[in-house]
Parts: C-alpha cells; structure tokens; sequence
C-alpha cells in the first residue's frame, strides 16, 4: 500500500489548489443550475485523476475531460477549468509521438474559439482590457505547458547520459588498471613458473628437500596468475554504464523516452552483479522494443539490506508471458537464478513491470 502511495504522481495534483476558485463561483447553491455545475467539478476531479493514474484509456478520459471543460467555458463562461487539462495533458504526451499532441492541441482551440465565439454572440461589450488579460492564460498554457515539459524531459535524459559519459570515463581508468596488471603481474607470475619448472629439472642435490619447497612455489604461481586473470575478465565485463548508453541509443531510435533512478548507485556495484543485470536489462528493452509498443521506459536501481533490485517498468501492452518460445523471459529468470535471485513480471494499468533481484553474498557485497 505504502509503495502505491509512493508512485502517485503528486505534482500532476498540486493544480486542485486552484479548484476552489471555479467552485466559489456556485456557492452558496441558489439553484439547481449550481448544484448541476458543482456536480460537473465533482465529476472533472474524478476524469482528472483517471486521466493521471490510468493509461489505457486516456484516449477516452482526455476526451472527456475536454468536453467538461469546454462544457464550463461554452455555457458557464469559466474559463478557468480549462486551463487544468492544458497543463496536465501536455505534460502527459510529451511522452508519446508528437502527432498526439498535436490532436489535444487543436481539440482545445477549437474549443475555445467556439466558446469565446459563443461569449462574444450573448455579451458583444464583453471585451475590455481585464477581460483580455484574464485570456491569456488559458491561450499560452498548452504552449507554455508543452514547451516546459519538453524541456524537462530533454534536461533528464541529458543529465543521465552525462552520469553514463562519466561512469564510462571512470571504467576507461580501470581498463588500464587492467592492462596493467596483465603485463606486469601476469607476466611475472609466468616467469615464476617457468623457472621452478626449469630448476626442478636441474636440481638433483638433496631432491627430497626440494622438489617439494618448488612445488610449492609453482602451485602458488599458477593461483595467482589464476587470480590476476580471473580480475582482468572481470575488469573487461561491460558496466551497467556501457549498457544503458547503448541501450537509450536503441530505445532513442525508436521514439521511445528512456528515464532511470538510481543509477549513479548502480554504477558502483559488484561487477558480477553489473554484468548479470546488463544482460538481462538487453533482454528486457529487446522484448520492449520488439513486443510492448510503449511510448516511456523506467529502470530503478535500489540496493536493500540482503539483494540489489532493478525495476524495468514500460507503459506498453504487455502480452502472454507464458509463451513456450519467451526466451527473453527464460533467459532473464536464469540469470537471476543464477546469482540466487528472484525475476518477477506482470502487468498493470500502468504497463509491465519487470522485478529482478540479485542476492548480496560474501566477497559481492
């Protein structure tokens, strides 16, 4: 319950403050044309809050929520509920192709022209310098609201690639740890080797004594030049970094916003657990890209007492995710498997949401 709580979108709600200013106009009720009106703003808040917490039918609640408002503005005169759907629309399809902007955009003049028509046919000496200024901000704000929530969006996603640009700058810095430590380390432990094979070839005083102490060193050679590869394997391993950067670039291409939490965290965690979650990050924007037909894709990183978490959540259609050839699907739960984790996907009315869990175990943690 806490977590539904947490996701809500508060800031789409910050515009009730101004509600009131449309009620007072129909209070104290004198008839029944105020009690029908208020039970229209009754009627607005509940579109307003489907239009923000329910994706698949916003076609039908924006619409809705357009006639309401235009229904205030053409027979009421209020022009004020209408500036709520420029403002809270726009910042809603900046998400999605331009062309559904495009379509609220000219259903809301078109309302307006035929409701300031309509004001202008009753009361022809209306217009008069505070009428026009009160108009203005009904005229600007889907404009003013798009251009805001474009830039927005714009600035996130160039924040995150900067922080992408940087950890993969940092990564630079630890590929030459690695080439370093393959042509020094590496090296010397290889000729540690060669020498105690070669002097327990020549060695035939006290051989009893000997071959064994040589043994010994050769066999602790061998672990080490084992380690020092074992590190530079994992040093080579693409970071979660390199794998967002390529995959924002896929998801870029296909016109699809691509937003993550907790990133910068994410940056800094085991490179095991950054390989395996890369991988299974690539599988889930594949089956995005190829199955989802979604407009927005989140990725939430979080780390908790015992696991590491990475929520990849899309507002698209979601499918059958029991089908037999899912191999994506398969092949994400194995991964976390793998590593003593949990995968979990579902569907909501807010998309599909992809739950992945990775055990903290001793030397990963």
């Amino acid at each position: 319950m806490f977590n539904k709580i947490k996701n809500i979108d508060w800031f789409s709600y910050i515009w009730f403050l101004y509600l009131p200013y449309t009620a007072i106009e129909y209070l104290p009720m004198k008839d029944t044309q105020d009690k029908f009106w208020l039970l229209m703003i009754f009627l607005f808040v509940l579109v307003y809050i489907l239009v923000n917490e329910v994706t698949k039918y916003r076609v039908l609640t924006i619409t809705l929520e357009l006639l309401i408002t235009g229904a205030f503005a053409f027979f009421s005169f209020n022009f004020y509920l209408i500036i709520f759907p420029a403002w809270q629309v726009s910042f809603i399809l900046v998400r999605y192709p331009r062309k559904y902007y495009r379509i609220f955009a000219i259903g809301y003049y078109l309302i307006l022209a035929i409701s300031l028509f309509h004001l202008q046919v009753i009361y022809p000496n209306v217009w008069h310098q505070n009428t026009m200024v009160g108009m203005i901000f009904p005229l600007v704000s889907p404009i003013i609201a798009y251009a805001f929530a474009f830039s927005l969006y714009k600035q996130r996603q160039l924040n995150q690639t900067n922080r992408r640009l940087e950890a993969i700058i940092r990564r630079g810095e630890r590929e030459r740890i690695a080439r370093d430590l393959h042509d020094t380390l590496g090296q010397s432990f290889s000729m540690i080797t060669i020498k105690t094979e070669l002097a327990k070839k020549l060695l035939v005083k006290d051989p009893a004594k000997v071959i064994d102490e040589l043994t010994d060193i050769e066999k602790t050679s061998r672990q080490n030049l084992k380690l020092v590869r074992n590190i530079v394997n994992d040093l080579h391993k693409q970071s979660l970094s390199e794998v967002l950067m390529k995959q924002s670039k896929n998801l870029s291409a296909a016109n699809i916003l691509f937003f993550s939490k907790g990133e910068e965290q994410a940056s800094e965690w085991p490179t095991i657990i950054q390989d395996r979650f890369g991988a299974a990050i690539v599988e889930a924007v594949s089956n995005i890209l190829r199955h989802a037909k979604a407009h927005e894709v989140q990725l939430i990183f979080s780390s908790e007492a015992g696991f590491y978490q990475v929520e990849v959540i899309d507002d698209g259609t979601g499918g059958n995710f029991e089908k037999t050839n899912s191999n994506g699907i398969k092949g994400m739960q194995a991964r976390m498997l793998e590593g003593k984790g949990t995968f979990e996907i579902y569907h909501n009315k807010r998309g599909t949401h992809v739950l992945m869990k990775q055990a903290k175990v001793n030397g990963y943690d």
